[in-house]
């Protein structure tokens, strides 16, 4: 984590460079499938990852791997397409090195969006979630492990409100507002890259979980230590290991995603619109 600080500005400064200084209003993480959001944003400049200093560079199918930076309802927004996550080979610190750049450039609310597996057996494919809280009981290293940036946050920081109550509101007063079903429940996160097990399902469903997935936990860890108002939106876009007697694959995690993009784009675009 040395140095960490000096790579965040050099990182910050570059997309101040290509978008001439804008004060950009939120940052958003785009998830597999959903990443066509980004092509309705104004004005847009388009960085690639690779070209960004410091940047890991997706390899996940479904990301785009490029940043898009401009006008979205009337607010600007820098989008994610595509984002990192720790079964790619990256450590924690460069999975969430992207939000705290966001923090540096002086963002202060960010909505993360996912493709989860569902775990609650009342839903079904389709279903889109408001995450409430998280579970991270996997062996990957939580990503402030290590030298702590006193400029980012605290060494020990609070995490019951990591999901932003007022932001959450927002959430649901927008869906209400468009008729779309929203569910509300707890994440749990897997380290992957393998789907889960029948058992570590029927695991997570005993500690409260309502989906799983492989992202998002560690963005929001580091938000939370550097006090980013965040919230998490799911896509539920398979039935988790053992509900159906099927097997699980990537594929149906993209259709789905598909599927529901228009109702997923236009809940983030009313809550842009409400903040």
């Amino acid at each position: 984590m040395e140095n960490l600080m000096a790579k965040l500005r050099e990182a910050a400064d570059y997309i101040n460079k290509q978008t001439g200084g804008l004060k950009i209003y939120a940052g958003l993480v785009l998830g597999s499938g959903l990443g066509d959001l980004a092509e309705e944003i104004e004005n847009k400049v388009i960085i690639p990852y690779k070209d960004i200093p410091n940047f890991p560079v997706s390899t996940v199918p479904g990301h785009a791997g490029r940043l898009v930076i401009g006008k979205l309802e009337g607010k600007i927004v820098l989008c994610m397409q595509g984002r990192f996550h720790f079964y790619e080979g990256w450590g924690m610190d460069q999975v969430v090195f992207p939000v705290q750049v966001m923090h540096v450039l002086g963002i202060e609310r960010l909505i993360l969006t996912n493709a989860a597996g569902c775990v609650n057996k009342e839903w079904e494919p389709g279903n889109l979630m408001l995450i409430t809280d998280h579970i991270k009981i996997t062996t990957a290293q939580n990503p402030m492990r290590g030298h702590n940036e006193d400029e980012l946050g605290l060494r020990f920081f609070d995490m019951s409100k990591a999901y932003d109550p007022e932001l959450a509101d927002v959430v649901r007063k927008v869906a209400k507002k468009q008729g779309i079903p929203l569910k509300e429940g707890v994440y749990m996160f897997f380290a992957g890259p393998s789907f889960e097990t029948p058992a570590e399902i029927r695991a997570a469903r005993i500690l409260g979980a309502d989906a799983c997935g492989m992202s998002t936990v560690p963005e929001v860890i580091a938000a939370a230590h550097c006090g980013l108002r965040t919230i998490g939106i799911s896509c539920m876009t398979n039935m988790a290991a053992g509900i159906l007697d099927q097997p699980l694959n990537h594929e149906e995690v993209l259709e789905t995603g598909l599927r529901v993009k228009g109702q997923f784009a236009s809940l983030i675009k009313g809550i842009l619109r409400e903040f």
